[in-house]
């Protein structure tokens, strides 16, 4: 490697050097949450095991939690704090932030626990198969809602008052305290995966098997496609205030406009791109129109979409980007890759 190019990964890796930690866990990282207290972190691993840590203390060291018999399918901050995890050994359940493992729910040992969401009202929801399994914050079972085929993702809007399922040939959403469980049916072709609300529950956004995203708008259901991509589109985000919509899945950030009538017939903006490497995982910032995004090479880095700086956050080569989220209040971001390599950034003022 030539010094100018050493001179660029040691620059690309200042911000992780400087005011991060990191951390080889030595499995797939499948997710990486906050508490919602926002001080604690958490990383799932593909070999079953979480880590834990202060957000603020990660360098004193993690807690590894033996949490499931197989590999962790999903992890989401809980309800009142710590964190929900679920598992291929059919088990729910919630994490403590000193550790402590409580099981809310055994599905059975063929059973996937694939898909989580959780509310601060404090209702849960889980996905097994067709099935979503709704909790409330006690660990009750609430009910339980059918769909014609295996569910893809799911997600509360932002009141807690409706959940949306992904599944094949549409989207379903439900009215959680609806005495009569019968779902609003979003129809399109194709196999629906991730689900997502708008911040202000106007349009619903799902992920599809193909290089695709498509969108209702709920008002009057109108369709929208947004397509045009090199590869399946792992993850998405909105902005804290619902203006974009920032997607992977190109080899460089994809920002939909969802202001002054919505993306249909408006080219999305691109940020962050151009060197052919794909961006797998981004996570908006919950207060600013800042994105951080994860590559295939591992190079992380935020982007400001108003004036489209970027700052790099870490450094490539250590592994395809497969988790990446910010803690509640957007003081830390963090990181994890497909070979175990996990990051924590501390981006608070000092």
């Amino acid at each position: 490697m030539s010094d100018a190019a050493q001179a660029g990964l040691a620059e690309a890796d200042f911000l992780l050097r400087e005011r991060g930690t990191s951390a080889e866990f030595g499995a797939w990282i499948v997710a990486v949450a906050f508490g919602r207290e926002g001080s604690s972190a958490a990383f799932a691993l593909g070999d079953g095991t979480l880590r834990l840590a202060d957000a603020a203390e990660a360098a004193a060291g993690w807690r590894r939690i033996e949490a499931h018999d197989g590999a962790c399918l999903d992890l989401v901050p809980d309800v009142a704090g710590g964190f929900l995890s679920g598992g291929d050994d059919g088990r729910l359940i919630t994490v403590a932030g000193d550790g402590t493992v409580t099981e809310l729910a055994d599905f059975g040992a063929m059973k996937w626990v694939e898909h989580l969401a959780s509310h601060p009202s404090g209702l849960r929801a889980a996905s097994v198969g067709k099935q979503v399994h709704l909790l409330d914050g006690a660990g009750a079972r609430l009910k339980t809602l059918a769909h014609p085929s295996t569910v893809g993702g799911v997600a509360f809007d932002a009141k807690g008052k409706r959940i949306a399922a992904g599944h094949y040939n549409g989207a379903s959403l439900w009215f959680v305290n609806s005495k009569e469980d019968k779902p609003r049916v979003l129809p399109w072709k194709g196999s629906h995966q991730r689900v997502a609300f708008s911040p202000d529950g106007t349009h619903v956004v799902t992920t599809m098997q193909e290089n695709a995203l498509h969108g209702w708008r709920l008002t009057d259901q109108q369709d929208m496609r947004m397509s045009g991509y090199p590869s399946k589109i792992k993850s998405f985000s909105f902005t804290a205030k619902g203006r974009w919509l920032a997607t992977a899945g190109a080899d460089c950030i994809v920002l939909w406009p969802f202001f002054a009538g919505g993306p249909m017939g408006k080219p999305p903006l691109e940020l962050a791109g151009g060197d052919g490497v794909l961006c797998t995982q981004v996570a908006c910032h919950p207060q600013h129109e800042v994105v951080a995004a994860g590559f295939q090479d591992g190079l992380v880095l935020m982007a400001e979409i108003g004036s489209g700086k970027i700052v790099p956050v870490a450094a490539p080569g250590r592994g395809p980007v497969s988790a990446l989220a910010w803690n509640a209040t957007g003081t830390h971001l963090g990181f994890g890759t497909e070979t175990g390599f996990a990051g924590l950034v501390d981006l608070s003022k000092r």
